[in-house]
C-alpha cells in the first residue's frame, strides 16, 4: 500500500510517465522485457485486437528479473503469449538486450535480418516505462512512427498486483531522473519535465527513494 503522505507525489510521477497514446494499427508490436508479465499479456491482448500482426519480445535478464524469468525475459514473454493464443509464427524473440537502448537496436536488427519492412511500431511496456521507451526509440529508430502502450491499470491496482510500493516509488524516481540524464547523454530525445513533476521528484528523493538513481546524474 502506498504511504498516504507520499501518494500525491507518486501519482504525479505515475501520470507523467503514462503517455496515454491511442491504440492504433502498427506493423509490429515490440514487447520490452522487464519483471512484469503484464507486458506480455497486454501485447497478446493488442495482437488479438488486431493492433499488429507480429510481436517481437525483446530482453535477456537483469538482476531484478533473473529469478522470475530464469530463461530470459523475452523467452518467458513468448511462452505467456503462446498460452494466451498468439500463434507461434506471429512471435519473434530477441533474447540478448539488457537495456532499453539495446531492446530497440537489437529489435531493428532482427527485423531487418528477416527482411521485414517496418514503418509503424507499438512499444508495449510497463505503465511507468512508456515515456523513457518512447524517448529512447525516437532517438534510435527515428524513421519509425511510434506509439506506446501499457496495461490500463490504476496506480493502486498496480501496486497491489505487481510491485511492492517502496520499489515502485524508487523506480518512478529513477525513471524521472533518466528522462533528463539520458537525453543529456544522447541516449534519448529531450522531453519537458513540468515544474510540478520536478517538485514531486525532489520531495521523493528527499524522502530517501534514491536506490534507482544514477550516481552523479542530474534530476
Amino acid at each position: 500500500m502506498l504511504p498516504e503522505h507520499l501518494r500525491a507525489d507518486v501519482r504525479t510521477l505515475w501520470d507523467y510517465h503514462d503517455l496515454r497514446h491511442e491504440p492504433r494499427r502498427s506493423d509490429v508490436g515490440v514487447g520490452l522485457g522487464s519483471r512484469d508479465p503484464g507486458v506480455a499479456v497486454h501485447a497478446a491482448e493488442l495482437f488479438h485486437a488486431g493492433c499488429f500482426p507480429l510481436i517481437v519480445f525483446t530482453g535477456a535478464n537483469a538482476p531484478t528479473t533473473v529469478a522470475r524469468f530464469p530463461r530470459g525475459e523475452a523467452v518467458h514473454y513468448r511462452e505467456i503469449a503462446l498460452d494466451l493464443g498468439v500463434p507461434d509464427e506471429a512471435i519473434l524473440v530477441e533474447p540478448e538486450a539488457r537495456n532499453t537502448g539495446e531492446n530497440i537496436v537489437f529489435t531493428r536488427r532482427l527485423l531487418a535480418g528477416r527482411g521485414i519492412a517496418v514503418r509503424t511500431v507499438t512499444l508495449v511496456s510497463r505503465p511507468y516505462q512508456q515515456r523513457r521507451a518512447y524517448a529512447t526509440a525516437k532517438r534510435l529508430w527515428p524513421e519509425a512512427d511510434l506509439v506506446c502502450a501499457a496495461k490500463d491499470v490504476s496506480l493502486e491496482d498496480y501496486v497491489a498486483g505487481s510491485e511492492e510500493a517502496g520499489r515502485l516509488i524508487g523506480m518512478l524516481v529513477g525513471e524521472t531522473q533518466r528522462i533528463t540524464e539520458y537525453a543529456r547523454r544522447g541516449f534519448a530525445i529531450p522531453q519537458r519535465i513540468p515544474p510540478g513533476v520536478a517538485r514531486a521528484y525532489g520531495r521523493l528523493v528527499a524522502a530517501g527513494f534514491t536506490e534507482r538513481l544514477i550516481p552523479g546524474g542530474r534530476p
